[in-house]
């Protein structure tokens, strides 16, 4: 096989890839800027030709404001979601190689093959108690345990409500938090695996982990070596 030609075609297929997402990505700035142009020229003409006599609520407006501040914080989110994109969809071959043999932390869903996994559990500020809830690839609530409400490091050994093992498969792991019996909220778990492999797809820069899981770059949180 021609080498130059090799690398020639994985280029242009990575650029290709590159600006798919790319144009997907500005496609849907531009919806959120087109809702976010309209929403503030109706809300500046009802202010405009509201009737004196009958004013917009006070409680009415204050949602209406709400709103605005809402809708202008997606505009800029989804700009900064942009940019890291474009950020980890130049990366260079050179670059990728670096990732491989590193260990990668992420909160990608958990490919689970019976052995014990390393977690890393999140911290639920103002939560009395925190519970970790394990879902199956369909969605289904599989195990339940409770957990420090302040996070740390855990070793997730899998198992049902009877002891058994669970079934090997791809596992989405939460943190809820509770106060007073009161859901707060829930955060993903984190874990960590070895980066076996690096390549450039259609959809972007895909990493390969020890555990024949298969992630976006981008789901990736933090690297080191590994040990």
């Amino acid at each position: 096989m021609d080498v130059t030609t090799s690398t020639t075609s994985t280029g242009q297929a990575a650029q290709s890839g590159q600006a798919s997402t790319q144009a997907e990505s500005d496609s849907s700035s531009r919806a959120i800027s087109a809702d976010f142009e309209t929403f503030l020229k109706m809300l500046t003409v009802q202010m405009r030709n509201q009737d004196p006599l009958n004013p917009v609520e006070g409680t009415d407006f204050a949602v209406q404001l709400a709103t605005f501040s809402t809708v202008e914080q997606q505009v800029r989110t989804n700009d900064l979601l942009g940019a890291l994109g474009n950020q980890l969809g130049g990366l260079g071959f050179g670059q990728l190689l670096g990732w491989v043999g590193m260990e990668a932390r992420t909160t990608a869903p958990v490919a689970f093959d019976g052995a014990p996994v390393d977690l890393v559990l999140p911290e639920i500020a103002l939560a009395d108690r925190a519970e970790m809830v394990v879902t199956n690839a369909r969605g289904v609530e599989v195990q339940r345990q409770t957990v420090p409400a302040s996070g740390g490091e855990l070793t997730w050994v899998a198992v049902d409500e009877d002891g058994d093992p669970l079934p090997n498969g791809v596992y989405t792991l939460t943190v809820e938090g509770y106060a007073s019996d009161a859901l707060l909220g829930s955060q993903p778990v984190e874990h960590r695996a070895d980066i076996v492999e690096a390549r450039q797809t259609a959809q972007g820069t895909r990493l390969l982990l020890s555990s024949g899981q298969e992630i976006a770059a981008e789901e990736v949180i933090a690297l080191r070596r590994s040990e």
